[in-house]
Parts: structure tokens; sequence; C-alpha cells
């Protein structure tokens, strides 16, 4: 079977962080969705997404086919009624599509635009009915919210069978060792590890810097660095590339991003190619200890989360100055520049630029990829083609929906 991951109704209402790339790209855990899938399944994948993302994210088709909901969490229960199916059959909760198979290679793409974008959609397939266990990533908060669970299963499929490398006898633990795994090239010295709540993964070429101090579950991932005296508790993910400092909790840093100076950030999900500066705060909790709202894109308005502890949701390509602060419950889109010390509002589009104490400027587009360029070549990286369309789209489509 060709396996192929499909966006479905989840990805409007996972804005901003889909602007940039479907919903199996993001990550929950130490993997991403479809890193999740693909080691379970033993084979490689393609998306089937906006038409904009295709071309960063291609879509390969076959003979025979297995389309799996690209914000679909992995069990073994939903594994086997998957893999069961036969060309022809659909599975189904009771509302929502979650895969189907299928050698009708040609109409995909408008299978996508009739019914795997919709809620509740029916296909034109013999259904079966699952009856497990499951979750959806259909919220952004999901992402922290499923993160102690997914660092765990993600730990111990990545370590199964499998030797760390040695910690160095610097480190303080706290726990039993062999729940902290370290891969070739991982660097830890002088810091507290405290793993009776959980796993840490530290990935390969990491650094935790001197005087951190990390209560599990915790994954750094490949060449992440925690600088001097870093504080986080679990369950936080600091992903590809990113830099951090000061105090965490509950974070997910999608990759490639920095917090590297003082400053908290909880209960929140940082996208790529962001940079928060020195000092910058965010408030997850309310001060009347009431639940927290969230902007939705796909509503156009505040939503309820039904969680107490929400803080931070950005989207790629966006930086804040240092002092920045944040409210509790606050969404910043791509590609922001935001400065200044007051509290930036729960809403801040995409390609904003200026202070909260002043009506936003529109960051002109041509600026806004110097400006990731410029960050991406500090990562040996840098914004192609491939990424300029993408981010131009973004900005047609942005400008449309966030008025």
């Amino acid at each position: 079977m060709n396996l192929i991951f499909f966006d479905n109704w989840c990805r409007p209402h996972l804005l901003p962080l889909t602007y940039t790339r479907p919903a199996s790209e993001l990550r929950v855990g130490i993997l991403t969705i479809r890193e999740k899938w693909e080691r379970l399944l033993g084979q490689n994948s393609s998306t089937l997404t906006q038409i904009y993302l295709q071309e960063k994210f291609p879509l390969h088709t076959a003979n025979d086919n297995l389309l799996i909901a690209s914000s679909l969490l992995p069990n073994d229960e939903l594994i086997a009624a998957i893999l069961d199916l036969k060309i022809g059959e659909a599975l189904y909760d009771e509302n929502h599509l979650l895969a189907f198979r299928t050698d009708d290679a040609e109409n995909l793409r408008n299978f996508y635009d009739s019914y795997l974008q919709i809620e509740s959609s029916s296909l034109p397939y013999h259904q079966k009915t699952f009856n497990g266990n499951y979750q959806l990533i259909s919220r952004p908060f999901h992402i922290f919210l499923y993160n102690e669970q997914e660092i765990t299963r993600d730990f111990e499929l990545i370590t199964h069978g499998r030797t760390s490398q040695p910690l160095s006898p610097t480190n303080v633990v706290i726990g039993d060792a062999n729940r902290i795994f370290l891969e070739e090239g991982a660097v830890v010295e002088d810091a507290t590890l405290n793993v009776r709540e959980g796993y840490i993964y530290i990935g390969k070429d990491a650094e935790v810097m001197e005087g951190c101090r990390l209560r599990g579950p915790i994954a750094l991932c490949e060449h992440a660095v925690t600088k001097l005296d870093t504080k986080i508790y679990g369950a936080t993910t600091i992903g590809p590339y990113s830099k951090v400092g000061g105090e965490l909790s509950n974070v997910v840093f999608l990759g490639y991003s920095n917090k590297a100076h003082d400053g908290f950030l909880g209960n929140s999900v940082i996208g790529e190619w962001c940079n928060l500066g020195a000092a910058t705060n965010c408030s997850n909790l309310k001060n009347n200890y009431s639940n927290v709202r969230l902007w939705d894109y796909f509503t156009h308005r505040m939503e309820e989360t039904d969680q107490q502890f929400c803080g931070l949701i950005m989207g790629d390509h966006s930086k804040c100055g240092i002092n920045s602060m944040f409210n509790t419950g606050t969404t910043i889109g791509v590609c922001t520049c935001l400065f200044g010390t007051n509290l930036h509002p729960k809403f801040v589009p995409s390609f904003s630029f200026g202070n909260a104490s002043h009506a936003y400027e529109h960051y002109i587009l041509d600026k806004a990829m110097v400006t990731a360029d410029m960050m991406m070549q500090r990562r040996h990286k840098s914004l192609d083609a491939i990424e300029q369309n993408l981010l131009k789209k973004v900005y047609e489509i942005a400008l449309r929906l966030e008025k």
C-alpha cells in the first residue's frame, strides 16, 4: 500500500500553524505525526493537502493507496483497524472519516475538494465503523495537551532495543537513570535531571548547558540547545535546532526557533523560525482562574478551550522584541514583527508589524521574506523558491481571511 496523509476538517482550526504545513507535519511528543505513522507502519508517505502546499509537500499516488487523516494520532487498536481495510473501504467513527483505501488515484484531488475537508463527510465507499479510542489534533492547544502521552509513546518507540550514550557523572539524576536517553553526540553537563514523572530524551548533537534543571517528560530534539540555568517543566518538547532559556512549562517548539533568554513561557506552541526576545513573558493562567478562550481562524471568534492553562500560539517566522508581554490565550499569526512592552492583544493577524500601544502596521511581504531568509541562513538554510512561493500564497490568503 502507498501511504498518504490527507488534511481534513481540522486544518482550518489549526491555523496559523497549518498555514505553512500539513497537519501531519505538526510535532507532538518527540516526533511529528507523520514520523510516528511511518515508523509504526514501516514505510514512507506523502500528503494530500491544499494545492499551494503541494509544491513543498508533494503527493505520490499508486495503484493501491491507504489514506489516513493527517491529524490522527496512532495507537495499536487504530492501526490494526486501518490495516484491515480493503480497497473500496473507509473507516469512520460515528461522525468522522479516519482513513480509506482506494485504487482510484486519479480522483484523489476531487475527493479532497468534495469530501475530505468536510466534517462528517461520507465517501462513496463501503463504511466500516471504528468503536475504539482515538485522538485527533483538531485545535492548536491539543499539541501541548497531548504532549505528555506522546513523549512517552515516542520515547518507547524510538529507544526500544537500543542503548543510550553514557551520561556524564557531572549531572544529578533524580529517579531511574534508565528513563534518560542520549543520542549520539548529545552533551549534558552539570545539569539536574528529574525523571520521576516522565522520560527525558536528548536528541542527536543536542546540548544541555551547565546549571539546567529538567523535570520530565521532556524531549530535546536533534541539535537543540538549552542555555545556561534553563528551567524546564514537562511535558515540554524543544524541536530540532531550537535554543531555549529561562523558564518553560508544557511547551512545544516545532523546530528552528529561539527563546534563548530569561522569561516565562507555559502551555504554548511555537512554530518554526520564530524568535522571542530577552525577557519575553506570557501568561498561561487567568487572574480569576477561569477557562481560557482562544482565537479560531475558522469561526473568526474566540472559542472556549475548556482549559485553565493556555499561553501562546505563534505561527512560523514571527518575532517579538525584548520585554514583550503576551496575555493568556494569545494567538500570533505568520510573519509578524512585534515589539514594545505593552501587552499585545489576544489575536494578532499575520504580517503585522509594530507596537501594541499603537495600531499595527502592515508588514510588507518583501521585508518579511528578507528577515525570514536571514534567520534561516543562521541555520545554514535559505528561503528558496519553494519557500518563497509558499509565503506569497500565505500572504494572499491571510490578507483575505484575517480582515
